[in-house]
């Protein structure tokens, strides 16, 4: 049974009709009777679809919306109205076919506008019906006799068809739709755009009257093209119907009918009139007006059989409610509706729900001041990556919004012939601005917030670059107010290097597009104090928007450092550079010529061909140029010579590290000179072994098909380890690193090899060591004779003939002689920098260093500046970035 238990008797005993009561709905159902344990009775997946419960999965409780047949009343009874010109001005009564339901109960005529459907693919498009309860079902029939009664809707004989549903509606009453999902999905989609509500808003500046009209279903004003009816095909329990007029949730449907409404609208369009969908608001600057405005409007939907409900509209108002926005000649604000909704918004318990609040309280952003801030917490709870856990920060994100909405101001219209004035502010982490104009009060009123994080690279831009792209993102998301106006827009930033940017005679390549981007813009740039900027300052500092990772610490004993030279990281040495440019005259005819190249002839731009610019740094074929400038050179040596990322290798090797990525004039000398009087060098240098011919080798013809490998021994003690077992890769040269203990037997190289070789490159067919016992034994022998591996061994006192890890062994031993500790009992630690190190370097056979041979990319070795919420991780990254730098 159910729960676990056996029947007595094994069978179902009989059937019975019982009618009882649950949640205070009385129902009747069949019963199975049978031994059922310790419970009553058993409601099971029939008695669900039937009843359709609701179910709190939290509470594991049942329980039935309170639903009366009137609240499930399909859209047909919604808008019946009694007196269908109730409400309407008398001097729009000539209009009466507009607002009546005799015309709109007819099928409407053909039009250019019909709807087609064109599939990208053939198949079968059928999905199961929906269950439904007993006062839907009465409410399906009525709906299917008035759409068969006039002539919307058909039977059908097709081979697709869709399920239909009650999909709940904002005021409580339910509306019949199609579920036109899979037919979705096949549907080639129609992208004519829907307009932008900002957009539209904006057109309703220095208006002063308003009336809204509301087409009642507008979507069945559409005809659908002959020949795709059968598309629209929908079963339900009384049969399989299809559609001559285009329904709800049709993928198409809405780009269609803002195509047919725009193309109707076209001359008044923006001139008195706006329109969403089936939304249409016309506005007046005088009151005058509007009448004959409103008589024009109702005329072209008169004309193109066209109908409102006249219940929902609404004439010559001062103040109007408009796509969730109430529209006044003050400017706008929030909905009470929307408000309350907020307000009453239960704390949320699930992702899902949060989603749910996110979702709502986006499209009031506009009027919230540090939204994407305050949303921040919420924001990360959502990631898929982030474990739910719903603590004092994401509670105080939750009431923050709730309380910003609630108290949102009313946004001023905006007014070409007034001065626009932004405000600005970056912080590490996010940028804010405020747009606002000065209103007859004498006072600058906010036309619209902005909040954005900074995402990807621009988390690593400069105070200076951060503050700019602020300028830049403002001016792009308030082009339409902002784009060529007669007088020059203020912009206000607490940056004083931005005041004159403008006026700048030298752009790099960032600078030099966003200079692009703003050409279309007048404004100027006015400095002022941080402390005076309090709007746009709170909108990129809160505290909760990032988390700005503290300065680094380290996991490691000073005594790991011991031999490491002080050195600036890498990218503040960027920075330096790009500073002092200027200070180098050497530079000074690149850069001018650099700066007004488009001017030089021919001849000379083929001179300086090989230079540029870009993000503020001078490059030369590629490479950043170092200008000749205090101790930049003689830093960047130390970082790619005494580092353990480059592990004090010789005069080759230091060279090679360095000029991938930076230039400047004399750099072999410089850099032979540095490691010729390098003291740690010095110190631990191994005399130069005598040169051999090389033994001749099979070559192989791939990675890890022939690998060579042998011990170091005889290591100062470090725990239970003694020895490193050296492993290279005949093909690419990479070698592996592998600390283990002085008693190394067989079956333990085995495990070793499976860890670190076969279980990630697979087994190789040859092999190359020496001819100790731990490699030439009975028991290795016989499972490479298993495993198809075929051994060699060098000849006694002549390593030349394993030279691949031969060679590779001094290079582990100047490594650790360099940064172990005096004591060199912590060189366990040092293993995997060196393995880094030597596989970063460029290898002579090869011409590539062996990482790149095995993986065809160089390894990325500088951190990033992203803030991470993870105590442990971030430790461990600050530990690694000291220890490379």
């Amino acid at each position: 049974m159910l729960d676990g238990s056996t029947p007595h008797t094994g069978k179902i005993w009989k059937k019975a009709v019982i009618t009882f009561s649950f949640d205070g709905r009385t129902m009747t159902h069949k019963f199975l009777i049978s031994p059922i344990g310790n419970h009553s009775a058993i409601l099971g997946i029939k008695w669900l679809e039937k009843e359709s419960p609701e179910i709190d999965w939290s509470t594991r409780q049942l329980s039935f919306p309170v639903t009366s047949p009137e609240i499930v009343a399909i859209a047909q009874e919604e808008e019946a109205d009694d007196s269908p010109l109730a409400g309407i001005p008398e001097q729009y009564h000539i209009y009466a076919k507009v607002f009546g339901e005799e015309e709109f109960n007819k099928l409407p005529p053909h039009r250019h506008y019909n709807i087609g459907i064109k599939l990208t693919e053939d198949g079968p498009l059928n999905s199961p019906l929906y269950s439904m309860t007993d006062t839907e079902s009465v409410t399906l029939k009525e709906w299917l006799d008035s759409k068969l009664k006039a002539g919307k809707i058909r039977p059908s004989k097709s081979s697709i068809s869709s399920p239909v549903m009650f999909v709940p509606k904002k005021d409580g009453s339910r509306r019949l739709v199609v579920d036109y999902r899979c037919l979705n999905n096949r549907t080639k989609k129609n992208v004519y755009p829907l307009p932008r509500p900002d957009d539209l808003m904006s057109k309703l500046r220095r208006a002063k009257i308003f009336t809204k009209l509301d087409l009642r279903w507008g979507y069945n004003n559409v005809r659908v093209k002959e020949g795709d009816k059968w598309k629209t095909a929908f079963r339900t329990k009384y049969g399989l119907f299809e559609s001559f007029v285009m329904t709800f949730g049709l993928t198409n449907a809405p780009a269609a009918f803002q195509f047919f409404m725009n193309d109707l609208f076209q001359d008044l369009l923006d001139v008195y009139v706006i329109i969403y969908l089936d939304n249409i608001l016309i506005f007046s600057k005088k009151e005058v007006k509007h009448e004959s405005h409103v008589h024009e409007v109702l005329q072209c939907l008169e004309t193109a059989q066209l109908f409102c409900k006249g219940s929902k509209c609404e004439f010559h108002r001062s103040r109007v409610e408009y796509l969730g926005i109430i529209v006044s000649d003050q400017g706008f604000s929030l909905d009470r509706l929307k408000i309350q909704a907020v307000q009453e918004w239960p704390v949320p318990t699930t992702v899902k729900q949060v989603q749910s609040f996110l979702g709502f309280a986006n499209f009031l952003r506009r009027f919230v001041a540090r939204f994407s801030h305050m949303a921040r917490p919420l924001h990360n709870l959502v990631k898929k990556e982030t474990t739910w856990n719903w603590l004092e920060k994401e509670q105080s994100a939750f009431d923050g919004l709730k309380k910003a909405i609630t108290e949102a101001p009313v946004l001023a219209h905006a007014d070409p012939d007034k001065l626009y004035f932004l405000e600005t502010e970056a912080s590490g982490a996010a940028l804010g601005s405020v747009l606002s104009q000065r209103q007859d009060d004498g006072q600058l009123h906010p036309i619209g917030f902005l909040s954005e994080s900074f995402k990807g690279a621009e988390v690593n831009y400069d105070t200076h670059n951060k503050e700019l792209l602020a300028i830049i993102r403002s001016f792009e998301h308030w082009r339409i107010f902002l784009e060529a106006t007669p007088e020059p827009v203020t912009v206000f930033t607490n940056h004083q290097n931005l005041e004159h940017w403008k006026e700048s005679r030298t752009f790099n390549r960032r600078h030099t597009r966003w200079h692009l981007l703003l050409a279309d813009f007048n404004f100027h740039i006015t400095y002022r104090p941080g402390k005076q900027s309090g709007k746009p300052d709170a909108l990129s500092r809160r505290s909760d928007h990032a988390n700005i990772p503290p300065e680094n610490q380290s996991m490691l004993p000073q005594s790991v450092f011991a031999n490491i030279a002080t050195v600036l990281p890498e990218k503040e040495i960027q920075h330096q550079i790009e500073a002092s440019l200027h200070l180098d005259k050497s530079l000074d005819k690149i850069l001018a010529h650099l700066q007004d190249e488009s001017k030089a002839p021919p001849s000379v731009r083929k001179g300086f061909k090989d230079y540029e610019m870009e993000a503020g740094l001078l490059f030369y074929q590629g490479r950043i140029l170092v200008p000749d400038v205090g101790t930049l050179r003689k830093d960047l040596l130390q970082i790619f010579h005494d580092s353990p990322l480059a592990g004090h290798p010789g005069r080759q090797r230091t060279l090679e590290l360095l000029s991938w990525t930076y230039y400047w004039p004399g750099i072999r000398a410089d850099v032979y000179i540095h490691v010729d009087s390098c003291e740690t060098c010095q110190q631990i240098r191994l005399p130069k072994p005598k040169l051999i011919p090389a033994q001749p080798l099979e070559v192989p013809s791939r990675p890890w098909q022939h690998i060579s490998y042998n011990f170091i021994t005889d290591l100062p003690k470090d725990g239970p380890h003694e020895n490193v077992l050296m492993i290279v890769d005949s093909f690419t040269k990479y070698g592996l690193m592998i600390a283990c203990s002085k008693k190394t037997k067989a079956p333990k190289l085995v495990e070793i090899f499976l860890q670190h070789v076969w279980s990630s490159f697979g087994m190789p067919e040859k092999t190359i060591s020496d001819r100790g016992t731990v490699f030439n034994n009975k028991f290795l022998k016989a499972l490479y004779q298993r495993l198809g591996i075929d051994p060699h061994f060098s000849s006694a006192y002549h390593p030349r003939s394993d030279g691949q890890t031969e060679r590779l062994n001094p290079t582990l031993e100047h490594f650790l002689c360099a940064y172990a500790s005096v004591n060199q009992n912590d060189w366990v630690k040092w293993l995997p920098m060196a393995q880094l190190a030597y596989n970063n370097a460029v290898h002579s056979s090869t011409g590539k260093s062996p990482f790149k041979a095995l993986y065809g990319w160089e390894p990325m070795l500088t951190l990033s500046n992203t803030p991470v919420n993870v105590p442990e991780a971030k430790d461990l990254a600050n530990a690694m970035e000291k220890q490379w730098q």
